[in-house]
């Protein structure tokens, strides 16, 4: 009843808030201020003060996926983006669910606020389809668009950090440009949201803005300046961190103070390094940080102009991420790809320059527990800490004795859009549109979270489901069951009762064995619905991508006979890994 209030009177209003997306790419759970991090974020600290924090926000555990459903309100698969394009296996590629990009069966959030009179505009990274113009967002909706449409890209210029591509592209309302020579991701994407929001300034209708950021996709990367503020922040190591930011993330009540936490055995131990690698997986960290640093330094250059301009306070900002750290360094995975990194992609990894221009910098497995804490796992993963990230709303609808409140409220991505149309008091069209059958929303609508106090918009038998690339994971009630493959996880269904157990301590389905059915008996509904294709045994997401790649360059690339020999021994190494560990 509030939504359909809240609706009817922002239809009848004559200024209808301006909506801003930002969208920040593999943040973990604490690598901002509000949510108990030690990186410098005045402006998200801000925006915080003025908004309300979720606590229990999830995502799907990889970037595409999480975009699909942040624009439509469908489950990933059903809208074509079950897996990223990179890493589809032969099996799903065949599927209309795992195509990769963003099927014509939806309807986008931004077509739809087009519909209602919004200017759309999106700027940075789309990864949901290009090679067929009618899947760029300039025909899925936005009228102004500047896009990166790869899964991730140099920060510095347009070469590619992976053998898949010749070069990072970006395009312009459609058409290729060619970056400036002072280009930076972060401070490009606010100058280009800034340019797109004035163009139509004083027309006296409402924008709706996506900045999707690069920070901190791999390769992790920021100016020299924000690095040196973290250079020594970082030196008593990830274990250290990781327990600061605990005992952070608690203090602020967005966890119990009671609540148990794992260590990952995936996290080295700090001690054991030698001087020299603790320089430099300190300085790994230094530059991940500064990136957050300069990412939140220019979101506050966008707030300053939304100030200056008078459309501030009539603005309704959401920021969060698509899913937890990234955990994956290619150096560890293959001998190799020091090769590959300085011969075919033209990468260094000195520490002098790390986070530089033509510096390929990752954090690897234990700093990403670290960015994730207090929670277990990361990026790819269905633990909490590569499904749990931060989300802040702030604006104009939100009531005033919740500014700078926690919900502790579940939230999906799916719920994103219909919330968003909610707030520009218009609506999904349903099972129809234009006289086309389209997939019909089923996230929730959070405007009674946020105008009302409400304590939760799910019931103890709504569901949250999710699957990529083998990991999975529903949750229903305080309940999670939770499915990791690989080699550092053990392929096998546990329970976890998340509120008391956020850390995904403790496997509780031999206590409960009638909970676990059940959510098992909706997990397997869920995959007959949106048609889930099982993996094969050995299925690695990074390790398909990058085969993927390398077998692509080979096809599509006209390159020297050298480069042709390394390719080809790096596929040759892949194949004797890949069967010594079938033998073992």
């Amino acid at each position: 009843m509030t939504s359909l209030l809240f609706s009817t009177w922002v239809t009848a209003s004559a200024a209808k808030p301006n909506i801003v997306v930002i969208l920040a790419d593999d943040l973990g759970y604490s690598d901002i201020a509000p949510y108990g991090s030690e990186i410098n974020t005045p402006n998200l600290d801000q925006l915080a003060q003025q908004g309300l924090r979720f606590s229990r926000y999830y995502t799907s555990a990889s970037c595409a996926p999480t975009r699909a459903m942040l624009l439509t309100g469908v489950d990933s698969h059903r809208a074509g983006v079950a897996n990223i394009a990179e890493a589809l296996t032969p099996a799903q590629s065949h599927s209309p669910f795992y195509r990769g990009t963003l099927n014509h069966n939806v309807v986008t959030i931004a077509t739809l606020l087009k519909d209602a009179g919004y200017h759309t505009n999106m700027t940075g990274k789309w990864h949901l389809g290009h090679e067929d113009p009618g899947l760029m967002p300039s025909q899925r909706g936005f009228e102004q668009t500047v896009m990166m449409p790869f899964s991730g890209g140099d920060n510095w210029t347009q070469q590619s950090y992976l053998p898949n591509y010749q070069k990072t592209l970006w395009f312009e309302n459609g058409k290729e440009i060619t970056l400036p020579e002072d280009f930076y991701s972060s401070e490009f994407i606010v100058d280009k949201a800034i340019a797109q929001i004035e163009k139509h300034r004083g027309d006296k209708q409402p924008f709706f803005s996506y900045l999707a950021f690069q920070a901190v996709h791999i390769p992790v990367q920021a100016p020299r300046e924000y690095t040196e503020k973290y250079l020594n922040t970082y030196q008593s190591g990830w274990s250290t961190l990781r327990a600061q930011r605990e005992q952070a993330v608690k203090d602020l009540g967005l966890i119990a103070r009671d609540a148990p936490i794992k260590t990952m055995n995936t996290t080295l131990d700090w001690d054991g390094l030698s001087d020299e690698e603790k320089r430099y997986n300190s300085k790994r960290m230094a530059v991940y940080a500064g990136m957050v640093d300069a990412m939140d330094f220019h979101i506050g250059r966008l707030l300053n102009y939304l100030k200056a301009i008078g459309e501030y306070d009539n603005t309704v900002i959401i920021f969060t991420s698509d899913n937890g750290p990234e955990p994956s360094d290619p150096a560890t995975m293959s001998a190799l790809f020091p090769l590959i990194r300085e011969h075919l992609l033209g990468y260094n990894a000195d520490i002098d320059t790390l986070g530089e221009r033509y510096s390929y910098n990752t954090i690897g497995t234990s700093f990403a527990s670290a960015a994730a804490s207090p929670l277990g796992h990361y990026k790819f993963h269905s633990g909490e800490g590569g499904m749990r990230v931060p989300m802040i709303i702030s604006g104009p609808i939100l009531a005033q004795q919740l500014q700078g409140q926690i919900s502790h409220s579940k939230a999906f991505v799916k719920d994103l859009a219909p919330t968003i149309l909610a707030i520009a008091g218009t609506e999904h069209p349903g099972s129809l549109y234009q006289g086309k059958t389209i997939e019909p929303q089923t996230g929730k609508d959070l405007v009674p979270l946020i105008t009302d106090n409400k304590k939760t918009v799910y019931s103890d038998t709504d569901i949250i489901a999710y699957e990529i690339g083998g990991n999975a994971a529903l949750i229903k009630g305080d309940y999670k069951i939770s499915y990791n493959r690989g080699s550092q996880n053990d392929s096998r269904w546990h329970l976890y009762h998340l509120v008391k157990d956020p850390g995904e301590t403790q496997a509780i389905e031999s206590t409960f064995p009638a909970i676990f059915s059940d959510l098992l008996s909706e997990y397997e509904i869920y995959t007959r619905e949106n048609g889930v294709i099982p993996v094969p045994e050995d299925y690695n997401q990074t390790k398909q991508a990058g085969r993927n790649g390398l077998i692509k360059r080979l096809k599509e690339t006209k390159v020297n006979q050298n480069a042709i020999l390394l390719l080809l021994l790096v596929v040759a190494a892949m194949v004797v890994i890949s069967v010594k560990r079938k033998k073992r």
